[in-house]
């Protein structure tokens, strides 16, 4: 076929409907290891197209072939320099492109674009007449935007929006569904497929006939989890079981047993037991006191007793807020009241799904929660609806083109493209490739040899030969090795999958290198891209990097335009805006003293065994917290208060205390943030029966050099209910600050319903900026006076000629 007269191919369009086919049953699990990958379709349209080519049994008649036309030239608008041009029909394609790209409030007549543009293809000019389009860095560069750019155009977009819409229609409802796994590799040889599929079909006849599916499941399930849970997949919905698996659970009856469905993982047999209409989303703020798998045997006790305290302070009308930030361990959440993130069925772990989903009315509490993390309280914050099908599209198409359905994408195109580019494989040269496999490749470690006859052909596409080596650099690249307790599978089999890959790559590939032959928006898109590297690699040099490194210029700038850097008058000032006065008195009583500030925030305690002081894998876990806190706010500082029983030794608080330390430092805390108290034998408040045990123990107290933390923490969930800024402000800057004498003081004031306390430290009168307070300024100005002396001297020396004929024609 890759003989064949251009005229003779078969051809496609990516974005012809009237084209698409459905995608086939896959071959592999039927058909001979030698079959096409691509179908039937091709090898019959190949043979009907060679007899055709070769069914001509009269002489040829020679004929004087026709003249060719010569079209017509384009109209130019634009001249630059000696033979740059530019026709009407780039200049209004740019124009009108970025007319209806950019803001209405900020387009050009046509008259003001063409200046744009010609400075743009100036600046374009000067970087290719300097060679800047023939550097390796530039192509690479290109490369990589070229790459970018293909990816739309190598997917059916019509495929990707049939599956974004199917994929919408399912998510209208949840699916409860069970299986059983029979587990084949994707490689399997077709007596092992026939094999595996011969035992789910046994396995589904039993279940038609009454055996119960969760024994079957437990018995030859090679799900792991089918021991514990019968087989059952609980609810989910779209996106959330691999593509086969979802749409069989979407098709089944409820009630009934599919026919084996493949997969990547061998042959699930399922039984959907349930639907219902989807529950939308739910949002829900949670009190977590964690347990970590490694804890003491103590700790779980320990745990059920700090949450049973913390309900019984809800059930008592405590806010959930501050008994939250007491108690709660999720240091992520815990200081905006608890609050996670919306989620939907099947994307929380179970017990936390239905109690979420319990909750009848917002406010609403649940009882203490057990999951595999710990201890949890929820409050429902909202339920909310799916949203519409508009609002999800960019996520649903996103989604499509990354899980499990992007192979069905793949085969489709690669469907199409082995219709439009021939494809010639050379039977025995394949086989005796696959017959170098050995189990080395099963391993991930597979080196095959490159000898001189790995340059013969291995296949043609398009006639385009492709050599032996070629594939077997890309299998040695693409080689992984098999997870501990995968199916057996032959390495030739594993290699045969890799040359499948590789030739559906080779045809991707050759779709992507005739991209701007075939689509013009492509290579005018691309042609965009071009020039913009090209702009932004010239405008880097003769401006941007002049201005920045330039300092006398940039001084002999400012002082050229010193008046128009000036400060007008303004006052130094904090502010402090809150829903009521309360609140602003509670800042001003944590910042009566001296930094660091107390921000009364702790975290939980390190609790220890008699005589121990290393730290465990769940104290650990719990000071991971701490460093958490320390990182993500750079201005806190900690205090590390350590103690021990009457009974153990003097040390032991001390030893405690320094690998707590020790663990901080070493993960990036500086010491000068850390303070540390020793209190030994001394646990004040310390009374009953839990007394000993709890001198065992490390606490941890937050404070802050920063009033803004204080401030963070008094408005707690509610950003917005208490506000602290500093700064220095003119008139017009600030609305409190207006709205009070300038005048060095405090002052209170109510704006807009909120009160808002004002202390002015000092009034700074009007005067000139410095160099270093204007440099900013200066060298934004000095750039924009660069590049006008830039382009003068391109227009010189590449003089612009406007066909203002032509021009007139376009603005009509």
């Amino acid at each position: 076929m890759s003989n064949l007269p251009e005229s003779k191919r078969l051809s496609g369009c990516l974005f012809c409907s009237d084209m698409r086919q459905k995608m086939p049953i896959p071959l592999s699990l039927i058909s001979p290891r030698n079959y096409s990958p691509f179908g039937p379709q091709l090898a019959a349209a190949g043979l009907f197209l060679t007899l055709l080519s070769g069914c001509q049994s009269a002489k040829p008649v020679a004929v004087t072939p026709p003249a060719p036309v010569v079209p017509a030239p384009k109209p130019v608008v634009l001249t630059l320099g000696q033979n740059r041009t530019i026709t009407s029909d780039e200049f209004f394609d740019s124009f009108t492109k970025n007319q209806l790209s950019s803001d209405t409030t900020q387009r050009t007549d046509m008259r003001g674009y063409l200046e744009l543009y010609t400075n743009l293809k100036l600046k374009v000019l000067a970087a290719e007449q300097a060679g800047r389009d023939t550097t390796e860095a530039f192509r690479e560069e290109m490369a990589t935007y070229r790459k970018q750019l293909a990816q739309p155009y190598l997917t059916d977009k019509g495929l990707v929006e049939q599956l974004a819409n199917e994929a919408y229609q399912r998510m209208q409802q949840e699916v409860n569904a069970s299986h059983i796994l029979i587990a084949l590799a994707e490689e399997a040889l077709p007596a092992d497929t026939l094999k595996a599929y011969g035992q789910a079909i046994e396995l589904r006849n039993r279940l038609l006939k009454g055996e119960a599916f969760n024994t079957l499941a437990d018995q030859f399930s090679a799900d792991p989890t089918a021991r514990q849970n019968g087989g059952t997949l609980g609810w989910f919905t779209a996106f959330q079981m691999v593509y086969p698996v979802e749409t069989a659970a979407y098709t089944t009856p409820v009630g009934t047993i599919s026919m084996p469905i493949r997969s990547k993982f061998g042959y699930h047999v399922l039984r959907v037991n349930d639907r219902r209409p989807s529950r939308g989303k739910v949002q829900v703020a949670h009190i977590l006191v964690r347990v970590s798998p490694s804890a003491t045997p103590n700790a779980p006790i320990e745990a059920k007793t700090k949450i049973d305290e913390a309900y019984a302070k809800l059930q008592a009308g405590e806010p959930f807020e501050a008994v939250c930030r007491a108690y709660s361990d999720d240091v992520q959440s815990k200081n905006a009241g608890g609050k996670l993130p919306p989620f939907a069925t099947g994307q929380v772990v179970p017990a936390l799904e239905a109690a979420a989903f319990a909750l009848p009315t917002p406010g609403s509490i649940s009882p203490p929660v057990q999951t595999n993390y710990g201890w949890h309280i929820l409050k429902l914050i909202e339920r909310k609806p799916m949203e519409s099908f508009a609002e999800l599209a960019p996520a649903l198409r996103q989604k499509v083109v990354t899980d499990t359905r992007a192979e069905v994408l793949r085969q489709a195109t690669l469907t199409r493209l082995s219709r439009e580019y021939p494809i010639t494989e050379y039977a025995s040269v394949k086989q005796s490739v696959l017959a170098t496999a050995d189990s080395s490749l099963l391993q991930g470690k597979w080196k095959p040899a490159i000898t001189d006859a790995s340059g013969q052909p291995l296949l043609t596409i398009d006639g385009k030969t492709v050599p032996i080596s070629a594939f077997l650099a890309y299998a040695r690249q693409k080689q992984t090795p098999r997870r501990d307790g995968a199916p057996a599978v032959a390495p030739a089999a594993v290699l045969e999958k890799l040359y499948t890959r590789f030739v559906g790559d080779q045809l991707l590939a050759t779709e992507e290198a005739n991209l701007e032959r075939k689509y013009p928006d492509f290579r005018n898109l691309l042609a965009e891209v071009r020039d913009g590297v090209l702009l932004s690699q010239v405008m880097e040099e003769q401006v941007w990097e002049r201005s920045m490194a330039d300092s006398v210029g940039q001084k002999a700038y400012y002082e050229a335009h010193r008046a128009n850097y000036n400060y007008p008058e303004r006052v130094a000032a904090t502010i402090a805006v809150a829903q009521d006065k309360a609140l602003i008195d509670q800042l001003q009583s944590r910042l009566s003293g001296p930094a660091p500030y107390a921000l009364r925030r702790s975290a939980p305690e390190l609790r220890y065994e008699r005589n121990q002081t290393m730290l465990t894998s769940a104290a650990r876990d719990q000071l991971f917290d701490v460093l958490v806190a320390m990182v993500k706010n750079p201005a806190y500082v900690l205090e590390v208060t350590g103690s021990h029983e009457v009974t153990e030794a003097d040390s032991a608080s001390a030893s405690r205390i320094r690998n707590v330390v020790k663990y901080l430092t070493t993960n990036g805390i500086t010491l000068s943030r850390i303070t540390e108290k020793d209190l030994r034998a001394f646990r004040p408040a310390l009374t009953g029966a839990n007394a000993t045990q709890s001198a065992r123990r490390v606490t941890f107290t937050y404070a802050s050099t920063d009033k803004l933390d204080v401030a963070r923490v008094i408005s707690g969930t509610a950003t917005d209910a208490l506000v602290l800024t500093e700064g220095l402000f003119a008139k017009g800057q600030n609305p409190y600050v207006d709205a009070v004498a300038w005048q060095v003081g405090t002052q209170t004031k109510t704006v807009n319903n909120r009160v808002a306390q004002v202390q002015i430290t000092r009034i700074e009168p009007a005067r000139p900026k410095t160099f270093a307070e204007a440099r900013g300024a200066v060298i934004n100005e000095y750039q924009a006076q660069l590049e006008k002396q830039f382009l003068a001297t391109l227009r010189e020396k590449y003089p612009v000629q406007v066909n203002e004929n032509e021009l007139k024609r376009l603005v009509k």
